[in-house]
């Protein structure tokens, strides 16, 4: 067999080439918060505009993770692995290079969809080249430097903003995924194998669907002076909807496939996994725009990331902790717990906020928060999958990621109205709220 083809004797660079890439994506996810104050002040951003920076890499991220599965059949899981990170990287360079918040927008929808392929990809990349023995080791590591991204990149992001400005952040992007590439393209691995049709009407009722469920959102803030903003996208939306489901239940190979959901575990996980990622990307935003704010604390980007610490330690050590945990006490108290310590989490952190010695309680606050994330986070894609048969795992985590990306732009959007609204202290009431709601959902579990 022909070295490029040995796909079991090339783990170690395979490895390596994954495990940073996912670092990179999982820093990207959470570094921006901390230097879209900066950004908002040097590209002169309004509140709409900000919320898309956001929205733009989440979205499209939600409607193409799905295709990123297929495409890493069809093309193979490293060249799809090789297409997202080049095309991650190309995006990260132009925004490190915007001159203005139109191109930023462009540039990070170009990120999501990046990230689409690179997710999807590297995971079948790892799957393909791990022997039966190491395949669950290799994938620990995989999704471990995933959320080692995700937790440094407040800290990461508040550094790198505060002593070399925002636009280093994408700088470093490109600095990680250019060597993740080159060691992917010396071992390319086999083309892909199989055939499969594009639902190309799926894929573009999908994006219809979401992209005027977000707009109407959006618009809900202005309802009373520009009602028919907010009500035609959001009945466009629903229409939509009903169209995705009518025509995607009667496809062969469905892009959406509504079947999976009679599962009552994929479904719940589906449904805490959009919840969470509502949580964790609304948490971080508004907090970095209070914190660095003369209405709030006043803190530079560093400050605020490092106030952010308890939580991204408590994100990572419960992720790594969580499935011993679930062994231990079983996965829906678990579930149930981390849900609850989310809510306990943010009660502590708005109570900090009514007393002189702040940091007294914020700290503990943040910490008791993230690891009520973590521990949903890291556990409920487990708890889809485990029940579906083989044949349907990669449909089935394409569908659980586009929940999760899509709870997050859901979430950033909401929370722009009630930070505008009610400030910092709604937006924990609003986290709170849905972390209540993970709870009721997690007691519909019956696992153990």
């Amino acid at each position: 067999m022909p070295a490029a083809f040995n796909t079991k004797s090339d783990l170690g660079p395979v490895l390596i080439a994954c495990c940073l890439a996912m670092l990179a994506v999982g820093d990207n996810s959470t570094a921006i918060m901390a230097g879209l104050p900066e950004m908002k002040a040097s590209l002169q951003l309004g509140p709409a505009e900000v919320e898309w920076v956001v929205n733009a890499y989440l979205l499209t991220a939600a409607i193409f993770i799905i295709v990123g599965g297929g495409a890493a059949d069809r093309l193979g899981a490293r060249r799809s692995s090789i297409a997202g990170i080049v095309l991650f990287a190309l995006a990260s360079l132009i925004i490190a290079l915007a001159p203005a918040g139109f191109v930023v927008v462009g540039a990070r929808a170009l990120q999501g969809l990046g990230a689409a392929f690179a997710v999807a990809g590297t995971l079948a990349a790892l799957t393909e080249a791990a022997p039966d023995s190491r395949r669950a080791e290799a994938i620990g590591a995989w999704t471990g430097f995933l959320m080692l991204g995700f937790s440094i990149g407040p800290l990461v992001g508040g550094a790198v903003t505060h002593y070399a400005g925002w636009r280093f952040i994408f700088w470093l992007n490109v600095a990680a995924m250019v060597p993740a590439a080159l060691m992917l393209l010396r071992h390319p691995g086999a083309q892909g194998g199989r055939t499969i049709s594009m639902d190309w009407m799926g894929l573009g009722i999908l994006a219809v669907f979401m992209v005027t469920l977000i707009s109407g959102l959006q618009a809900l803030a202005h309802i009373r002076v520009h009602p028919q903003a907010a009500m035609v996208p959001l009945a466009l939306a629903v229409i939509a909807f009903g169209g995705l489901i009518w025509t995607e239940t009667r496809r062969r190979q469905p892009l959406v496939d509504f079947g999976l959901f009679s599962n009552r575990s994929f479904a719940i996980a589906a449904g805490l996994l959009f919840l969470v990622m509502f949580d964790i990307m609304t948490l971080l935003l508004y907090y970095n725009l209070f914190a660095q704010s003369a209405g709030g604390p006043g803190m530079s980007a560093v400050a605020a990331g490092l106030s952010l610490l308890p939580l991204s330690v408590a994100l990572f050590a419960f992720a790594r902790a969580a499935p011993s945990i679930g062994m231990r006490i079983g996965v829906r108290r678990m579930l149930t717990g981390g849900s609850l310590l989310l809510a306990l989490g943010c009660a502590i952190i708005w109570s900090s906020f009514q007393i002189e010695a702040r940091f007294a309680l914020l700290m503990p606050g943040l910490f008791v928060a993230g690891a009520g994330i973590a521990l949903t986070y890291a556990s409920a894609p487990r708890l889809g999958l485990a029940t579906l048969p083989q044949s349907q795992a990669g449909k089935g985590s394409g569908l659980l990621n586009s929940c999760s990306f899509l709870g997050g732009t859901v979430g950033v959007t909401f929370g722009g109205i009630v930070f505008a609204l009610t400030g910092f202290p709604g937006v924990l009431v609003l986290v709170g709220v849905s972390a209540l709601a993970s709870a009721v959902l997690c007691f519909r579990l019956h696992v153990d």
